[in-house]
């Protein structure tokens, strides 16, 4: 007969058990409480006075989103259920179980303290020697909202919806007067359908409101801009004003769901979705930590470049060196930055390398055509020495993996609130998860 080791589950333990035991002393579970440890909780909003319900400390709160956030766990209610079933969450939760609505408010409610807690690691990163603030690479990706395209509506269709639900919303009406009048059975059937348009036409009327602000915003800085040709923004301003009632293109779409989010695209050969682009400054001298984040509501990187490095610049200080791709060419912004000390290579052309032994055919020779703005003209010159082609190369191997972890380990392909602001704060969180597995990789032994 084959011998087993015996086995009951209802035998109960002797001793109250050490938590630090449920997992291993090489987990990284232990570095993120000793991380959160050492983040100063001023700002979290917590009731300091101490009465009303038992809150839970903002240390266990910050930990648990952390850890859940680095293993994929991005749900609050899936968070919760880990309190049960992970040893290493109940080890961060020390054994209590915040439920899901906690764990979204104290998500919500703290976003300008999960940035001042991210600052503070990169802090002490830099402190520790495992970070320097020399060489930093740039770029974004396009990341899916929490909202379908689908829901997306144009402005000529949303007008043509408008009229049709107030056409409806008035029949109804003289149906509930009539219907009131006879003193039907159910009286509140029609008055339920009305509100149902009612509601439906107070999101279209709030979608028509937001086309006109964008568009009026468009054309008054357009009145401001430069004239045409004028590629550098050095030319005399436009009209000094702009009229006061802009409509907005018959194609221009927004979206009901989720208002700040964008159909876009990663490029001409990808489909469009309901995204953000989030962009990310990581340090390319080793550590592939990420020191800065920002997200845009449009396909190009560049509207972004300056908040980018202003945000890294306000945590860290001022960086040697900025790394960017072709989507980040603004001559503006980078004058400005070269003004500032910083030195700037940004792509100024968009071709493609062939890669050796390259399955594919080889393109058509191209003779692109010399860029017109002068500071286009010395970035390219300036990118054909040796010294910054090597240095520009950094930028492949530093930003663009951690794009990939972010997507391809912790599972993060789409953000899980909505409205801008509170997108931002997850893309913080989602980064700060991500710096401190990396920290607990780059410890010494």
């Amino acid at each position: 007969m084959a011998k087993c080791k015996e086995f009951e589950r209802s035998q109960g333990l002797l001793l109250p058990p050490d938590r630090r035991r449920w997992v291993p002393d090489d987990d990284w579970a232990h570095f993120v409480v000793a991380a959160v440890d050492r983040v100063e909780i001023a700002a979290f909003k917590v009731n300091w006075r101490g009465t009303g319900k038992v809150q839970y400390h903002p240390r266990l709160m910050l930990a648990l989103l952390i850890y859940g956030y680095a293993n994929g766990i991005f749900s609050s209610r899936r968070l919760e259920r880990a309190t049960y079933r992970d040893a290493a969450v109940r080890f961060i939760a020390a054994n209590s179980h915040p439920d899901h609505d906690t764990i979204g408010t104290f998500r919500r409610a703290n976003q300008s303290a999960i940035e001042r807690a991210f600052a503070e690691v990169l802090l002490m990163a830099r402190e520790v020697g495992l970070s320097r603030l020399g060489v930093v690479g740039l770029d974004g990706i396009k990341l899916c909202a929490n909202a379908s395209k689908m829901r997306s509506l144009r402005d000529d269709r949303a007008q043509e919806l408008r009229a049709r639900l107030a056409a409806d919303i008035r029949a109804l009406m003289a149906e509930a007067e009539a219907a009131d009048a006879e003193d039907a059975a159910d009286p509140q059937a029609l008055p339920a359908e009305i509100a149902r348009r009612e509601t439906l036409k107070s999101k279209l009327d709030a979608a028509c409101a937001r086309l006109e602000a964008t568009a009026r915003a468009e054309a008054e800085a357009a009145a401001k801009a430069p004239e045409d040709g004028d590629e550098d923004g050095d030319g005399e301003g436009g009209h000094a004003s702009a009229p006061a009632a802009v409509r907005p293109p018959p194609e221009r779409q927004t979206n009901l769901t989720d208002p700040d989010s964008a159909l876009m695209r990663k490029s001409r050969r990808h489909e469009f979705r309901q995204a953000y682009n989030a962009q990310a400054a990581v340090d390319a001298d080793g550590s592939r930590l990420v020191l800065a984040t920002e997200v845009a509501r449009t396909p190009s990187d560049a509207p972004t470049f300056q908040g980018t490095v202003d945000a890294l610049e306000a945590i860290l200080g001022r960086p040697e060196t900025i790394l960017a791709d072709a989507g980040f060419a603004n001559g503006e912004v980078v004058g400005a930055l070269e003004k500032r000390g910083i030195e700037v290579l940004v792509a100024v052309d968009r071709s493609e390398a062939q890669r050796p032994y390259d399955f594919r055919p080889p393109p058509a020779p191209d003779q692109p055509r010399p860029p017109k703005a002068p500071w286009r003209r010395a970035m390219r010159a300036e990118l054909q020495a040796e010294a910054a082609k090597a240095e520009y190369k950094r930028r492949k191997w530093t930003v663009e993996p951690v794009f990939g972890i972010l997507k391809s380990v912790l599972g993060f392909t789409r953000f899980h609130l909505r409205g801008l602001a509170h997108v931002k704060s997850e893309l913080q969180l989602l980064t700060f998860a991500y710096n401190c597995k990396r920290l607990h990789k780059l410890r010494p032994a």
